[in-house]
């Protein structure tokens, strides 16, 4: 067989793009998207996205350039996914929520030729251009209207959306990237650690994490995908690109707001979503929540979710399925895979296991929790700590113009997520916590994650998070900081909060300091900010007699 080689028939980049083309043809006549008043379907799609990359060829961008996008989950926001790489160009999404400070450092890092922006953002950018240094060449600037808000001024934009849309050719010919290993898409990470680093991506990597996300979840053809996660947050997942290749409905969603979602669902006939667990609880903690009519899959991620937040979450008729991943990782990577036995447990055991993150998907080519010291995997006891490594096609190419930071995550052929977890004996993964979370006390590493689950089970709490606070004698130990729900006709004491602890977990496990808090501060993404309370912690200064 040494006469068989590879050729221009069997070697063709492989990119997600191409899925947009075939749904243009087999759901032609379906509807793509739905927002507010405005309905497309994928011929149309498929269309405004090439005229987009047209017009976008006809001002100077093509290979290689990065577009930057700020915008909510709107119609221009989804169509950006195509028409952007359709010209050649990286797509690089940025969250709405962030300051200006932090998007003018993106968009000089990112070197950044052209910037969409939304109505709804507009003064924020233009504050976010003026802060670039002097010397830097300022980016175009498309703005992108939106008939159900107020008018804003075009003042300082170059052009709008819908103008482009309009001045665009309909045959363009898309530009196929000339290798698969091409940049496609650069997503900064939240900066809950850190400042944050740009993660490029190849039409490769999106296409396997693609293909393999529908998979894993078992999504059908035709889906009503209601957009509830950020379509700037790791590009929704790969979910852009997934509608396109299952000819799905995509409902969207300028903001989150719980009401909004449950007449949605029920007016659409939403089957699926994907949410963070910090919106599973604000569903469930919602005043206009409701039994749903039909079931709706949920993919949840970003954080371990705790037990009684997805026992909550089911009993309104989610079903939720829970996963892993990073920015680093394109999407999910890992996942729970759910056996059929489970099912016959008890509701508070179920929630329990599908707490854990699991297996990896089929396109992951491994998975293993290491001792990050010597490299070896850890005993699958269930207990024994280590490091999550990961190491697949969807691994990030790596972190833009961050050498340093590439030589400290790629390390003997894996990628070191800096995850804390623990393999069970049935070779499922769960992740304990970052590794800078693990709480050290008197010897014994204390899991923040583990603690929290514990008290999100107490009915008075809304949320929680437990970081190290200094100790005399133990060294540090676990201090929780909570917000209490509203409407609560009596409100839990610190001891009280502690004596629910103790009556479920170790006493070593027990948090020695419970701070309540009206509202937990977040980053832009919605994850809490657990360095802010980590200091917070640090500067109580050293408990006393907590060995008691």
């Amino acid at each position: 067989m040494e006469d068989l080689n590879p050729g221009s028939a069997n070697s063709s980049p492989l990119t997600p793009l191409g899925f947009l083309d075939r749904a243009s043809t087999v759901y032609g006549d379906c509807t793509s998207i739905v927002y507010d008043n405005t309905t497309f379907t994928w011929s149309q799609t498929h269309r405004r996205c090439l005229q987009l990359a047209s017009s976008l060829s006809s001002i100077g961008i093509g290979r290689g350039h990065v577009v930057s996008v700020v915008a909510p989950n709107i119609p221009a926001m989804y169509e950006l996914h195509f028409a952007v790489p359709f010209a050649g160009a990286v797509l690089n999404n940025i969250n709405t929520r962030l300051d200006a400070r932090t998007i003018s450092v993106i968009l000089r890092h990112g070197e950044s030729k052209l910037v969409f922006v939304d109505c709804a953002s507009r003064a924020l950018v233009l504050n976010a251009i003026s802060l670039l240094p002097p010397e830097t060449k300022r980016p175009i600037l498309i703005l992108i209207t939106d008939d159900s808000l107020e008018p804003v001024s075009s003042e300082g934009f170059s052009d709008t959306y819908e103008g482009l849309v309009a001045k665009g050719d309909p045959s363009f010919q898309w530009i196929r990237p000339k290798s698969e290993w091409d940049p496609m898409v650069l997503n900064y990470t939240s900066g809950t650690t850190s400042s944050p680093k740009g993660v490029v991506h190849c039409h490769r990597g999106m296409f396997v994490i693609t293909v393999d996300s529908l998979i894993d979840w078992a999504v059908p053809k035709g889906p009503v995908y209601l957009w509830t996660l950020s379509m700037f947050h790791v590009n929704g997942w790969s979910f852009p690109w997934g509608m396109a290749a299952v000819g799905g409905t995509n409902i969207c969603l300028r903001k989150f707001d719980a009401a909004v979602v449950f007449s949605l669902i029920e007016h659409h006939g939403v089957t699926h979503m994907c949410a963070a667990p910090v919106v599973l609880n604000m569903l469930t903690n919602s005043s206009t929540k409701k039994p749903l009519r039909n079931p709706v899959q949920v993919l949840t991620a970003g954080a371990p979710p705790p037990a009684a937040v997805l026992h909550r979450t089911e009993a309104l008729g989610f079903v939720v399925s829970h996963g892993y991943g990073l920015t680093e990782t394109g999407g999910v990577v890992v996942t729970c895979a759910w056996k059929p036995g489970w099912n016959l447990l008890p509701a508070t055991e179920r929630a329990r296991l599908k707490a854990r993150q699991s297996v990896r998907t089929i396109g992951l080519a491994e998975m293993d929790v290491m001792d990050p010291d010597s490299g070896k995997s850890v005993k699958r006891d269930g207990s024994s700590l280590g490091e999550v490594v990961v190491r697949g096609a969807f691994v990030m190419l790596g972190y833009l113009k961050d050498p340093d930071a590439n030589s400290k995550c790629f390390k003997n052929g894996w990628f070191y997520t800096g995850d804390v977890g623990v393999m069970h004996p049935d070779g499922y993964l769960e992740v304990k916590d970052r590794s800078k979370d693990v709480i050290i006390s008197g010897g014994e590493n204390v899991s923040s994650v583990e603690v929290e689950s514990v008290l999100y089970s107490n009915p008075a709490v809304n949320e929680v998070v437990v970081v190290a606070r200094p100790d005399e004698f133990w060294g540090e130990t676990p201090c929780a900081f909570v917000s209490l729900r509203g409407g609560l006709e009596k409100k839990p004491t610190e001891k009280e909060i502690m004596e629910y602890c103790r009556e479920r977990m170790p006493r070593f496990m027990v948090p020695k300091t419970v701070v309540f808090k009206e509202d937990l501060p977040k980053t832009s993404t919605g994850k809490i900010q657990k360095y802010v309370l980590r200091k917070e912690a640090r500067d109580m200064g050293s408990l006393k007699h907590s060995r008691l």
